[in-house]
């Protein structure tokens, strides 16, 4: 498989939606209707998903405007950019247990696998064309750097689904880690590292066999994980633990654990495109925590809303995003002063965010 992504096809999905945008009105199409078009959009653009309101919300980063928003399917989560001005967004069918509820109460909760899935999102139609399988309750997922295969975490089924993007089909599920979350694939192609929640752990598999090749034991309850462009380190967020590990990615050893700030709840994470800087979320901590991923300290914090999960990082560097789940809205930070440039409303519960190249 190709050993890195095609920013050709990329940058392709920007300018579809760009020239939808110019069209201005109203688009709808399958029954899944986008709002009225900012015709001086001009991207690139961020892609919210919404897990209670059941949708997608576009966001122009040149204006920091809502230029879309498409119905998707039951708790969007994860959620990639595709070739072939398409977007990828896991779907699922099991209730929401929040760590408040009790087991038993969660287990009387319907759960219906009929919703389970990837949708494919046409953006320049602004319509879900297809839903793939993605095993069960997918939650988060990576794409090969071909976007033919998607890497997908069953979280209630401890499993990882390789999904073949252009046929449907699942090509193999493995077993992994308990409780799994985030997923990424290494920059050259060839392996797929998964973090488990309640295992503590990372299990690393072969891209291409699904065989696993690799396991890692790092903080509680581990979430978001990235790698340097170089794909010589990896950087992975501990909830329960309150860290960042550093990971060598040759040895499978960690080489450091970097204490996030007091009350910190790390989530997500996003590399900046010179990989001199990371931005972690904090989740109930209400913050981005900015660490010199060389020097691997914190360089500072800034607060961007109720619960921050999901965050991306424009191409250019020049802005961050976050999706600040109970106040409803994504923060924009100017990257270079960790300046709040604007707070935009979007869906309800807003969970991942991913930004478009240009």
């Amino acid at each position: 498989m190709p050993r890195k992504r095609s920013t050709a096809l990329l940058s392709g999905l920007a300018m579809m939606l760009l020239a939808a945008c110019r069209e201005g009105g109203t688009r709808t199409g399958g029954g899944a209707a986008g709002t009225p078009a900012d015709t001086a959009a001009h991207g690139p653009f961020a892609f919210v998903t919404n897990e209670d309101s059941q949708n997608l919300t576009i966001i122009d980063t040149g204006s920091d405007s809502v230029v879309a928003v498409i119905p998707v399917g039951n708790r969007p989560r994860g959620v990639r950019i595709g070739p072939g001005g398409r977007v990828f967004v896991a779907l699922s069918g099991s209730p929401k247990c929040p760590p408040t509820m009790q087991d038993a109460e969660c287990a009387r909760l319907r759960v219906d696998k009929s919703k389970d899935g990837i949708a494919v999102v046409n953006v320049a139609a602004r319509r879900v064309e297809r839903i793939l399988p993605g095993g069960s309750d997918p939650e988060a997922f990576d794409l090969s750097p071909d976007g033919l295969r998607l890497f997908v975490s069953n979280e209630d089924a401890n499993t990882m689904s390789i999904v073949d993007a252009v046929s449907g089909a699942v090509v193999i599920t493995v077993p992994v880690g308990t409780e799994p979350e985030g997923v990424g694939i290494h920059p050259d192609g060839r392996e797929v590292w998964v973090t488990g929640e309640t295992d503590h752990d990372i299990t690393i598999l072969d891209t291409e066999s699904g065989r696993r090749i690799g396991h890692i034991v790092v903080d509680a309850r581990p979430r978001g994980i990235a790698f340097a462009p170089d794909g010589r380190t990896a950087w992975v967020t501990a909830e329960v633990g309150g860290t960042l590990s550093f990971i060598d990615v040759a040895t499978r050893k960690v080489t450091a654990v970097l204490p996030m700030p007091a009350g910190s709840k790390p989530m997500g994470i996003a590399v900046a495109p010179d990989s001199v800087r990371l931005f972690v979320t904090t989740g109930r901590g209400g913050a981005v925590v900015v660490v010199d991923a060389g020097g691997r300290k914190v360089l500072g914090t800034v607060a961007v809303g109720t619960r921050p999960w999901g965050i991306a990082v424009t191409s250019d560097g020049a802005k961050i995003y976050t999706a600040n789940g109970p106040s409803n809205d994504v923060t924009a930070v100017d990257a270079a002063n960790l300046r709040v440039i604007r707070k935009i409303p979007v869906g309800s519960m807003p969970w991942g965010v991913a930004i478009s190249p240009r």
